[in-house]
Order: structure tokens, then sequence, then C-alpha cells
């Protein structure tokens, strides 16, 4: 097999900011589009490097120093995005989803703003504060599990829990092949029949919360997440996105050198 062409930025040895990067993914981290669009952007011959059509999504460039263009028109950097969603309940995180189901995205319609992607998921049947951002690398930083960034949900269930429930939850399990624990579980408030707790985690497992509570025996009613990092959903409305403030965006600059391994997919709903 023929290795992909050669193209600015891409020879040689890569540059230790890693900066040599997929072509769909250069297009993500220019703020253009998704890279799932990216991909069919380039099958269909509308994406020029260095004035070459190319129709390989395998070939990496620099995206800051390769020219590229879409349709004749030159893909420049975004300003940089930072912003919180107040997500709805029904919802998927997802910019394309292939059962057409209704995603985030809707939220943001005729809003006046570059190509942002979740930093993160909540599940379908999850609610509260979501990140979103243009910023691929601060992304990164915010869910590596080294940077230790700790989030806060509030959930119903359909009991009410007792401290042994409690215990577990923080004390930990293996379910599925995968160590899940809770940083901490406490009880917010109760009724006759259910109760909400207040979960923080501080890494991000698929369903990692809905996991551990069935394995407790407790189903989940609700699942809002109202805290990342110290950044509080607030009275943001449902449905609702706004930037964050600078005093935010600061709490959640996690230095570079604590973000060494590759994030994992952060979904603890």
């Amino acid at each position: 097999m023929k290795p992909p062409p050669r193209l600015r930025g891409a020879g040689g040895p890569r540059r230790q900011d890693g900066a040599v990067v997929s072509l769909p993914r250069a297009l993500s981290k220019l703020g253009f589009c998704s890279r799932t669009q990216a991909e069919a952007l380039i099958t269909e011959g509308r994406v020029r490097v260095d004035g070459r059509v190319v129709r390989n999504a395998t070939v990496r460039v620099d995206p800051g120093r390769a020219r590229i263009t879409v349709d004749g028109e030159p893909v420049v950097a975004e300003r940089k995005v930072y912003l919180m969603l107040n997500k709805p309940r029904g919802l998927v995180t997802t910019r394309d989803d292939p059962q057409e189901r209704a995603t985030v995205y809707e939220c943001l319609e005729g809003l006046d703003l570059p190509f942002v992607a979740p930093v993160g998921r909540l599940d379908k049947a999850s609610e509260g504060l979501l990140l979103m951002t243009n910023d691929t690398r601060w992304a990164q930083r915010v869910l590596d599990p080294a940077s230790n960034v700790e989030k806060i949900y509030h959930v119903q269930i359909d009991r009410l829990p007792d401290e042994d429930m409690l215990e577990r939850l923080e004390a930990g399990m293996m379910l599925d092949g995968e160590r899940l624990v809770a940083r901490s579980a406490k009880l917010l408030r109760s009724g006759a029949r259910n109760a909400w707790l207040e979960v923080v985690l501080n890494e991000g497992r698929n369903r990692q919360i809905r996991r551990l509570l069935d394995a407790v025996g407790a189903e989940v009613f609700r699942l809002v997440r109202i805290d990342v990092g110290g950044v509080r959903l607030g009275d943001l409305p449902r449905g609702e996105v706004r930037h964050l403030t600078p005093g935010e965006k600061a709490m959640l600059d996690v230095p570079v050198k604590t973000a060494a391994r590759p994030p994992g997919r952060s979904g603890a709903r």
C-alpha cells in the first residue's frame, strides 16, 4: 500500500508540541467542523492542502503551517471559545448521530460561534453542566485523569440510602473489569420513598455513577451534573448556553505537565 503523500509540515521529525495531525483533526482543531464532517468533505474532494486536492483522510499535516482550503476558501484558526451548557435530558452529546436523535448542538442554533466540541460527555438521560470549546488541548487537559478535575453530581434514586450503601460507593468495586469508585457520596435530602445524593468523581468512566448505583441495588431517576473543577452550573436555564467568565476558565486551566497521558472517554453519567 502506498503511503499517504507528504504535505507541508507532515514530513521529517514530529515537532515537540505534537502539531502534526490527521487532516480531519486539523480541520477540527482549527474550529472549522467536526472530524466526521471533515472526512466527508475530504472524500468529496472539497479540501486542498498547499494547493493540492486531498481525498485521503489519513494524510497528516501541521495546521499551523499547511495552507488548507475548503471549497477554495482558506481555513484559519478561529478565536478560542469556552462555553457552559445546561444540557437538557433527552439530548445526545454528539455532533453527528447515526440514529438521528436530537443533539446538544440544537441548543447552539442561531448563535455566532465557531465549531465547538463537548468536553467529555453526558448520556442521553443525564442533564446539567456540559463544557464545550474549540480549544482541543485545553479540553484534553481538563479530561486527563492526571489532572484530577473533580465533578459533582446530584442524583435522585428510588430508595433511601443507608450508611452501608454510601460506604460501598466510596470504597469502590470491580465492574466489568474496571475499578469504579466515588470520591465521595452523601445524602442531600430524602422523601418517603426516594432520595437525592451528592456524588463526587475525579475520573470519568462510561456511565460510572449509574453502574455503581445499580451494583448497590439503586435505580437512578435523575442525574444532574452541577460542577466541574469548581465551575458551577448555577442558575443557567435548561437548554441555555453562556461563555465562561475569565475566572471560571482560569479554574480549569490545568498545567500541561500534569496531563501527560492521553485522555480517556469522560462519561460518569
